[in-house]
């Protein structure tokens, strides 16, 4: 009886302890409906072997064979029917490329397009070996065993294992060299913007981003719209930096309401180009065209004849100009005239021509005549009747006469608010004690490449002066140039320690900008008491002490703890300048050891008086 009892038990226990693996839903959903994979598959492959069998029939009536290949065919969507055909002109594009196409190709040059593509195409259905097949590799015709991970070659073929690694190492070589030119080109750029005095601190601004991409795809761009002059005088000036500057790209810049028109590189302007400026922009006033060679007699003709209101005209190298024609420019428009610059000229205005424009434009508050050949005493005595000037710059290639200087800063001085005056090298201590005298509201003074003014005369400039503090200076390269006493005679020529430390009593709470490089006499213990960390330069923003050999590293520190607004520090030449920790926001320049803008913790004058070394 208790048999009877324990054996259901035990048939139960066996049915219970049958192990099932997971089911999915379609799964159970076909067995609840009694419908079965294996009957699918049979009546699938059922199908296939009549397919077959009907087109082996069909074959065999029209004498062709059947391709054992065609097992492969399968139904296709609409979609996937696009993806392989467009996957299969991609492959033919590149077989056609390919050294085994253009090799049969050779014997068949002259044979239709079709023909080609019939070629391309027998060489696209060739079977790819499958894994555990054997195959020749395309590189070093190895026979080799393919696996589910052989790499294809340049030509579409198989790789042995060897070739597959060589193929892989190539190619990350050529990304690790292009990734290698990228980071050239970024510190190139990163260089060329020190040299303009640019620190990039943090990522750039939005506008500057969009700047940099117009100008990288400049071809592309069909017009600027309504951009401010701002922006387009800097896209301008990069533009003009990379020298793409064409008739198109002028197009870009020009607007019927523009007054402004700043082109920094006219080199690959034609004549009809600047027709074209003034057509398009005929109420322009402002006009600024650097390396302008094509800029003629016919250009003059038409700013004359359409009566072009141009006030400033800035033109470089615009040598085809000729005289009669600046003479006939200066009768007709020269009443208009407030800035003129002129410059590169050693072809054209000559000295009477440039008494022309004293008689024909007596508004002129802004003169800047540099490297024009033809210019002299003549011109230089005739400026003297210009009394509105404002500003004045001059460089003039050939020697002039010291006294025909001081009575020109003598008649015009009282009214100008800067004065520019480089490579006057006759001029003597007379010059200096003028401009003391006559020049009482100047803003900018330069005057360089001179080798006859004293260190005395330099102070007394500065001694006693009822000019107010100068915010821009430039004295580079006024110094003894005889090499034979490289330190100089007992008493200094040019600016030295007398004259830098007056300089810098008068000017110093205002100076913005100062420029004193190749100034050589000024002593190591001027420097140090100049820059002692106790006086303050607080608008000091860009010093060029360029081949100055005496100022090394603890000079530099004493700038940096006394010129809290310091933006640009340029050291060419500076040897002993060595390891300088640069505070945050400071370029400096010229040094090759300097660590690159490092952006130092806390106070600044604390990290930089610990030697300025990290």
């Amino acid at each position: 009886m208790q048999s009877l009892i324990l054996w259901p038990r035990a048939g139960r226990r066996a049915a219970n302890n049958q192990i099932r693996g997971p089911q999915s839903a379609l799964t159970d959903f076909l067995a609840s409906n009694n419908i079965s994979a294996a009957q699918i598959s049979a009546d699938y492959e059922r199908r296939q072997r009549e397919a077959r069998q009907q087109q082996e029939q069909e074959a065999a009536a029209n004498g062709e064979s059947i391709d054992q290949n065609d097992d492969e065919e399968r139904i296709e969507t609409a979609a996937q029917k696009k993806k392989r055909k467009r996957q299969q002109e991609k492959t033919l594009a590149k077989i056609k490329e390919s050294k085994g196409y253009k090799r049969p190709k050779k014997d068949n040059d002259e044979g239709s397009d079709a023909e080609n593509d019939d070629l391309a195409w027998d060489i696209y259905t060739k079977k790819k070996p499958l894994p555990g097949q054997l195959e020749n590799c395309e590189n070093c015709g190895k026979r080799f065993t393919v696996t589910a991970y052989s790499k294809t070659g340049p030509d579409g073929g198989l790789l042995c294992t060897k070739c597959s690694k060589e193929q892989e190492d190539q190619k990350k070589k050529d990304q690790k060299s292009k990734k290698e030119a990228v980071s050239r080109d970024k510190r190139r750029h990163v260089q060329s913007n020190l040299l303009d005095g640019i620190v990039q601190i943090g990522s750039r601004t939005l506008q500057e981003l969009c700047i940099k991409e117009v100008a990288n795809n400049i071809h592309d761009v069909e017009e600027f719209g309504d951009l401010p002059q701002s922006l387009l005088n800097r896209l301008s000036q990069i533009l003009s930096r990379r020298r793409v500057i064409t008739s198109r790209t002028l197009d870009l810049f020009l607007r019927p309401d523009l007054e402004t028109i700043d082109v920094y590189d006219c080199g690959k302007l034609e004549t009809d180009d600047y027709i074209k400026l003034f057509s398009v922009v005929p109420k322009v006033q402002t006009l600024n065209l650097r390396n302008a060679g094509q800029f003629k007699d016919g250009i003059v003709d038409y700013i004359i004849e359409r009566d072009v209101p141009i006030r400033s005209l800035q033109l470089e190298a615009a040598n085809l100009v000729t005289n009669g024609k600046w003479a006939e420019f200066f009768e007709k428009c020269g009443h208009r005239l407030e800035i003129l610059k002129l410059s590169w000229l050693d072809y054209c205005m000559d000295d009477d021509t440039f008494m022309g424009l004293v008689r024909h434009c007596p508004n002129i508050k802004r003169l800047k005549i540099k490297k024009c050949f033809r210019l002299g005493d003549v011109a230089l005595g005739a400026m003297t009747d210009l009394r509105q000037l404002e500003h004045l710059s001059l460089r003039f290639p050939t020697a002039t006469t010291p006294g025909i200087l001081l009575n020109l800063i003598s008649f015009i001085g009282p009214g100008l608010r800067t004065l520019s005056l480089e490579g006057f090298s006759d001029a003597d201590d007379d010059a200096l004690s003028m401009i003391h005298s006559s020049c009482t509201h100047l803003s900018k003074l330069r005057f360089t490449e001179n080798d006859s003014c004293t260190d005395v005369g330099f102070a007394s400039l500065f001694t006693n002066w009822s000019n107010p503090a100068l915010a821009f200076i430039d004295f580079s390269s006024n110094r003894s140039v005889d090499y034979a006493v490289p330190d100089g005679p007992e008493d200094p020529v040019g600016l030295a320690s007398g004259g830098f430390e007056a300089l810098m009593g008068h000017s110093g709470s205002r100076l913005e900008r100062l420029d004193i490089s190749s100034c050589r006499h000024i002593t190591y213990e001027s420097f140090s008491k100049v820059f002692d960390s106790k006086e303050q330069y607080p608008s000091l923003k860009d010093i060029n002490i360029s081949f100055l050999t005496k100022i090394d590293t603890s000079i530099v520190a004493g700038m940096f703890r006394s010129c809290p607004e310091l933006i640009k520090v340029t050291a060419f030449g500076c040897f002993n300048v060595i390891e300088v920790a640069v505070p945050k926001g400071v370029a400096l320049i010229g040094v090759p050891n300097a660590q690159d803008s490092i952006v130092q913790e806390g106070d600044l004058d604390s990290d930089v008086g610990q030697g300025l070394t990290m």
